[in-house]
């Protein structure tokens, strides 16, 4: 007598291959995964190739967060030193 989980191990049945190997089945899709993305990078390239002035991606400005920090530094003209002593009178430890 045998007892059932409940769960069966659909993922990890090995397949038998003609060189009488076995490999499980997320090694299997893994591969077909690599050979599709080798063919498509491949395809890509060919395309890239073919339509030179074709748009690259252009990169991303990071301007945004230095003038936020600018910003930031503009709107707390405290100095460190001034905040922390308002801090000690106001009764407030670290």
């Amino acid at each position: 007598m045998t007892v059932s989980d409940g769960f069966e191990d659909k993922g990890e049945q090995p397949v038998v291959l003609p060189a009488a190997k076995t490999m499980p089945q997320h090694e299997i899709d893994a591969q077909a995964t690599r050979e599709k993305m080798a063919r498509l990078r491949a395809l890509r390239l060919a395309h890239e190739a073919a339509n030179p002035t074709a748009r690259k991606p252009t990169p991303v400005k990071r301007t945004a967060t230095r003038k936020s920090a600018e910003k930031s530094a503009q709107k707390s003209s405290v100095s460190l030193s001034d905040w922390l002593s308002t801090q000690e009178k106001e009764g407030r430890r670290n």
